[in-house]
Formats: C-alpha cells, sequence, structure tokens
C-alpha cells in the first residue's frame, strides 16, 4: 500500500512538473560524484540527508532552508554530532523525512518528501542511493557525501562547494574552508621543525570507529595527531586508518602519553578489571599521562571537534609550541566560528571532555 501511495504521490508530481516546465528556469551543478543534476535557479527550501550534510547546512548557516530532517536529529539531543545540540530544537519541529546515520545508503522516507516537496535533496549518499531516491521522488538529489579520514580532507571541501553552490552561500564556504586551512597551517607551523628525538612518543587508542571500541582501537596517521606532526607509534605502513593492536604491541611501543576517548572508557575500565598488570606496566599510565581526546567522526567528521582535539593534543605534547592555546578559549573560537554557540560546557556535560583520565576509575 505505502509503494502504490509513493508511486501515485510520483506521477502526480510529474504532471505538475510538466504543466509547469516551460516557466521553471533550471541551472546545472555536477556533484560530488560527477553526476550533473538539473535544479531551480533560485532554490529556496531543501533537505540535508545523510552523513554530514546536515552539518554542513549548519556550517554554511542555511539551517533556515530546511523543511524536513532525520529522525536521528528529530529524536535524540546527541552532543557527538557538533551541530545537534545549537539546532535540536529547531530540527525537531521539523516534518521527518529519513532516518539518519552514517551509512551512505538510501534510508529516506519518499512519500514524505514528496508532500513537503523541497526544491532540491542535498544527500551524503553513494551515487547509487542519490539516483534511487531521485528516481522515487522526481526531486533533484545532488550528493555531498564526505569522508571521514584526517580533519578536513578534500572530500569535505569538495562537498562543501557543491552545498554552497546549491544553496548559494559560495562566500560563507569559502569563508570555512580559509579557516580550516588556516588552521592547519598553525597546527602545522608549530612543530614542523621539532626533532623527532625531541617529541613524546604518543599512542591514540579507544578510538570510536563504527562503533565503539576498547584500548586497543587505534589509528595509522590519525588525523589531529597528523596535524601537529606528533610521533604516533601506531603509525604503520601496512594498516591504513583504524585498525585493532594487541595489547602486547602496545607494551613494546610504551608511549609517554596516551589518549583515549571518554565515551569508551567503560570499555577500557573493563579491560582494566580483566588484566589490570598490563595498564600498570605502561610508563604513560605509571606517570599519569592519560588524556581524554573526545570523539569527532560520528556520522562523518565533525570538523570542529577534530580541530579542537588538534590544538589539546598540540598542548600536551608540545607544551612550549603550544604555550599560547587555552583549551577552553581556542574551542570557543571554533565552535563560534562554525555553529554560531559555543558547546564547550554542554560536551563536557555529555561526556565529551579535555584533561586527565584515570584507567580503572
Amino acid at each position: 500500500m505505502k509503494i502504490l501511495l509513493v508511486l501515485a504521490l510520483v506521477l502526480i508530481l510529474s504532471a505538475c512538473t510538466t504543466q509547469t516546465e516551460s516557466n521553471t528556469e533550471t541551472r546545472t551543478v555536477t556533484d560530488v560524484w560527477g553526476r550533473e543534476v538539473q535544479i531551480p535557479i533560485e532554490v529556496e527550501s531543501i533537505i540535508a540527508l545523510g552523513p554530514g550534510a546536515p552539518r554542513i547546512a549548519a556550517y554554511l548557516n542555511v539551517i533556515d532552508m530546511l523543511i524536513g530532517a532525520e529522525d536521528s536529529d528529530i529524536n535524540n539531543f546527541v552532543v557527538l554530532r557538533d551541530y545537534n545540540p545549537v539546532h535540536h530544537e529547531t530540527l525537531r519541529q521539523l516534518p521527518s523525512v529519513g532516518a539518519g546515520g552514517g551509512s551512505g545508503n538510501n534510508n529516506a522516507h519518499p512519500e514524505e518528501i514528496i508532500i513537503i516537496a523541497p526544491d532540491v535533496i542535498l544527500a551524503a549518499f553513494t551515487p547509487e542511493a542519490a539516483e534511487e531516491l531521485q528516481s522515487q521522488t522526481n526531486i533533484p538529489v545532488v550528493a555531498v557525501r564526505y569522508i571521514s579520514t584526517g580533519l578536513a580532507n578534500e572530500t569535505f571541501f569538495a562537498a562543501t562547494r557543491v552545498f554552497a553552490e546549491v544553496v548559494g552561500a559560495e562566500e560563507r564556504a569559502e569563508e570555512i574552508l580559509t579557516f580550516i586551512d588556516d588552521a592547519r597551517a598553525d597546527l602545522n607551523n608549530r612543530t614542523v621543525n621539532v626533532l623527532e628525538s625531541d617529541k613524546l612518543r604518543v599512542y591514540a587508542g579507544a578510538i570510536t570507529f563504527n562503533g565503539q571500541r576498547g584500548f586497543g582501537g587505534t589509528y595509522s596517521n590519525f588525523g589531529p595527531l597528523d596535524a601537529i606532526n606528533a610521533f604516533n607509534v601506531a603509525n604503520n605502513e601496512d594498516e591504513e586508518g583504524f585498525y585493532e593492536v594487541d595489547f602486547e604491541k602496545i607494551v613494546v611501543w610504551d608511549p609517554d602519553v596516551i589518549f583515549l576517548d571518554p565515551g569508551n572508557m567503560h570499555l577500557v575500565n573493563y579491560e582494566y578489571n580483566t588484566n589490570p598488570s598490563f595498564f600498570h606496566s605502561l610508563r604513560a599510565v605509571q606517570e599519569g599521562r592519560v588524556y581524554a581526546m573526545p570523539a569527532f567522526n560520528f556520522a562523518a567528521t565533525n570538523v570542529t571537534y577534530a580541530l579542537m582535539n588538534a590544538y589539546f593534543a598540540g598542548s600536551i605534547l608540545f607544551p612550549y609550541e603550544f604555550a599560547d592555546i587555552d583549551i577552553a578559549e581556542k574551542s570557543a573560537e571554533i565552535l563560534m566560528f562554525f555553529l554560531g554557540e559555543n558547546t564547550f560546557d554542554v560536551m563536557a556535560e555529555h561526556g565529551l571532555f579535555y584533561g586527565h583520565l584515570v584507567i580503572g576509575e
């Protein structure tokens, strides 16, 4: 019955489009997959679907253009998505147009989308999923998917520019990308001349990746650490991105400093209770040099949190080079620029904080 309703709505919409086609001017945009999509010259209403798309809408200051939202934002107040605490009250009052989440598949609600009839759908979907949703709704679907690696890689830049082109926010987009470039240059310039022999050896564990992970969940070429040229003991030519490392290997590495995702400490503490001698054998644990590094990838990358993590890690690993950085003040600057609101205290209240951690507590 639901399928029949969708088909009926599509036919009605198609008929309406045909009748007004001669009076509607369009322009062509090319999305992140190279798909050429015809959209209205003037876009007044949108929906943003999939991992990262609502976030880009928030960064571009176009949340007011949204006429629908995903269940993941409507039903939940989630600090793991940086924009949600700022815009939750607005989003939860919008009609549901999709399930949300981080898969990139088409989990939209086509019948609801047809009813509210946005000018354009901006979807962080695979190309196949974007085509499927466009055929289901007969509404232009522009793909803005980006990959969660580094602080904000070239795919984020491409997605932001495509999104901005659709909604007419090109100037704001370039401001965002310039801010990121300037921050990366600042992070790099502070540490690029530090000798490898003078660097503290660091391990980042309990990193959230497709779910919560224990102490051995780590990352080769981890974005916040790469940005400050840190000596990441988990960097491995044979591993790319996230991987699970054996505890025995961490004992061999014996890092000077450890960063852990505070949201996964219940898993780490369970491991501690099972094998406390392993943790007590690590120099960083013995010397109290274990610190929180909140998850920054949740339904794609929170660029705000990623930059904050890099500055915090810098202040711990390179105290002289980052002597002028107060993490609360720097975080406020970043959050205000991207989101227009300082949610640093809200983050801490919900478990995303910076500071010391004690394994086993």
